[in-house]
């Protein structure tokens, strides 16, 4: 024991141990970026299958269809007939159709102002109260007379019309059928749905004036396209990256692929072919919107609020038509009246890359987690550097002790957790204000902060060159601090967004090797290449790649910030940003004098 002890000792002591972490920390990059792309293969994924067995998703045999066929063409008629005309006239004429129908109505206004516009509009809702419940739950039926490219919905509106009547007509309905007639797909359902749980802003949206019992579900039907159809592409991503339990896609996915024999596509992957590479885009493709944190639908607002939801959109020529939809819709609808209690048994984190192929949280979190792992890990290397002092041990007359305790340097700490206080206190301004200034304003003032965002990690590193003349100690200790916060901080959000961490985390990955360098040439040229890096320049990178301006990408994110609550904005600026900033600073430093004093332990 005394042995074992005294070799332990002898380790900690040994200078090699402290080559290893920076080793180590690429190998947990590489290892989570490779784990990723294992993921699409078929030892790493699973089939999808139903947990929730009260759904009996395709057992039922609807009936949605024959004469429902000419009153749906009577009220596409009706809805055509409104194009062009204002929200309050088109409520005007649906709400008369809907009353017709002998269902309860109501109306409500909401206005919301983001990116100097205002979104105001006036939602119309229905509710069919179901003959053998007692308005305890209750189930959405929404469209959208917009979808989210703001083209018309003409297939959709009229089609809900019909089910309504249709609906109507049964008596099997153990849960209430809400209808919800939106203006648009993303303000409307989120003003909706706010005022629904009393979450809304009552200065800016209404109360609802009926209501029915808890939600346990939501259908959107975005129907655009006026000619036959061959498949269905479901829309499942969230608000904040957010998804709905995959009980019900797998339902939907049943019933459409199933029961009506349409094709089922995912993430606008039209033609899916199950192989790696299109396993693969699907996937990269999910990640990529969940990490944005987007609304992509009207059914993205109800997920916050554990309402599981997706949106239906029929695509391609084939020889589907509204009926056929409708019937998927019906038998969706007949498969969540089956259940007892809310959707819980099957997942609610998971990856999707194929309809019938997925994987979980467990077999995708570790990558994310690894490459978090990394700046934690090197945030403890630089610590431990920093209490190193500059003249080696063996130098010194205690070092033939070999029980004698290590000596340290000992550790200034205020300029470091100074400098990182400042990098996290300047990301408010650039938050606040990409989401407060009008729109005609946002390309200027992002051009500027562009160059604001060069000019500041040089202003600061001079600025505290010339005050404290910084060690190399203390810029370890500044490199130590940020990272260790950003490993914190990417780690605990892979567990609510696990594509935005692993998106942040690999883009922050050049952070962990930065350091100061003695020649001028060589921190420019460092600079030059860690600016590439930074939040401004990856998304000026990424609205030429997508062939968008920046300025539409930034309203987007204010009007998502303002409307339905989106917080990647906050990732980006409040905990990516701050730390590039420290990561520059050091880059850019110039230590002087000595690391520190040696102390006794």
């Amino acid at each position: 024991m005394p042995r074992l002890l005294s070799s332990a000792l002898a380790l900690r002591r040994d200078p090699r141990i402290l080559k290893i972490p920076p080793y180590l920390s690429l190998l947990c990059i590489l290892v989570g970026a490779v784990w990723l792309f294992l993921l699409p293969l078929n030892e790493y994924s699973r089939r999808t299958y139903i947990s929730e067995n009260a759904l009996l998703p395709g057992q039922v045999h609807t009936y949605f269809g024959g004469s429902d066929q000419n009153v749906l063409r009577a009220y596409k008629q009706e809805v055509n007939s409104l194009v062009g005309k204002s929200n309050v006239e088109i409520n005007d004429k649906l709400e008369s159709i809907v009353k017709g129908l002998g269902l309860k109505t109501a109306r409500q206004n909401f206005t919301y102002s983001a990116a100097g516009r205002t979104f105001e509009g006036e939602n119309l809702y229905a509710i069919l109260q179901a003959p053998r419940g007692d308005a305890t739950e209750a189930i959405v039926l929404v469209a959208a007379w917009e979808n989210v490219k703001h083209e018309l919905n003409k297939n959709g509106v009229p089609l809900v019309l019909t089910l309504a009547r249709y609906f109507k007509r049964w008596s099997l309905w153990s849960k209430d059928i809400i209808i919800l007639l939106s203006p648009d797909s993303i303000a409307g359902p989120q003003a909706w749905v706010d005022a629904y749980h009393d979450a809304h802003d009552s200065s800016r949206v209404a109360s609802l004036p009926i209501k029915s019992g808890a939600l346990q579900g939501a259908i959107a039907i975005d129907y655009v396209q006026e000619h036959r159809f061959k498949s269905v592409h479901i829309v499942y991503d969230g608000v904040n990256g957010q998804l709905p339990n995959l009980d019900l896609i797998n339902s939907v996915v049943n019933i459409a692929g199933g029961q009506m024999g349409m094709g089922v596509a995912l993430q606008e992957m039209w033609n899916h072919n199950d192989k790696y590479p299109d396993r693969l885009r699907t996937m990269l493709r999910g990640m990529l919107k969940q990490g944005l944190g987007l609304a992509s639908g009207p059914h993205s607002s109800f997920i916050p609020y554990h309402v599981d939801a997706v949106t239906l959109q029929p695509f391609g020529e084939g020889w589907q038509d509204e009926m056929a939809m409708g019937r998927v819709v019906e038998g969706t609808f007949r498969s969540l009246n089956n259940l007892l209690e809310h959707l819980h048994q099957s997942f609610f984190f998971y990856l999707l890359m194929h309809r019938e192929r997925f994987v979980s949280i467990g077999t995708y979190l570790p990558s994310a987690m690894l490459v978090a792992a990394n700046f934690t890990i090197m945030a403890i290397f630089l610590w431990m550097k920093s209490g190193q002092p500059e003249v080696p041990a063996a130098s010194t007359p205690e070092s033939s002790d070999k029980d004698a305790p290590t000596p340290t340097a000992e550790r200034d700490l205020f300029l470091p957790l100074a400098v990182v206080a400042l990098s996290g206190s300047l990301s408010v301004i650039p938050l606040y204000v990409f989401n407060h200034v009008p729109e005609s304003a946002l390309t200027p003032l992002f051009y500027l902060f562009l160059v604001i965002n060069t000019l500041l990690p040089i202003s600061i590193s001079l600025t505290t060159t010339k005050l404290f003349s910084p060690t190399l100690q203390q810029y370890h200790l500044v490199k130590s601090f940020s990272l260790l916060l950003l490993g914190m901080f990417l780690s605990s959000l892979a567990t609510l967004n696990f594509s935005l961490a692993m998106l942040i985390g690999l883009l922050s990955a050049p952070l962990s090797f930065v350091k100061p360098y003695s020649s001028p040439v060589s921190r420019i040229v460092g600079y030059v290449l860690l600016n590439l890096t930074s939040p401004p320049a990856v998304l000026l990178a990424s609205a030429a790649i997508w062939g968008l301006n920046v300025g539409d990408i930034l309203r987007e994110a204010a009007v998502a910030w303002h409307v339905t609550g989106t917080t990647s904005a906050v990732v980006v600026w409040c905990v990516w940003w701050p730390a590039w900033l420290a990561g520059s600073v050091c880059v850019l430093g110039q230590p002087a004098g000595q690391e520190g004093k040696v102390k006794r332990a």
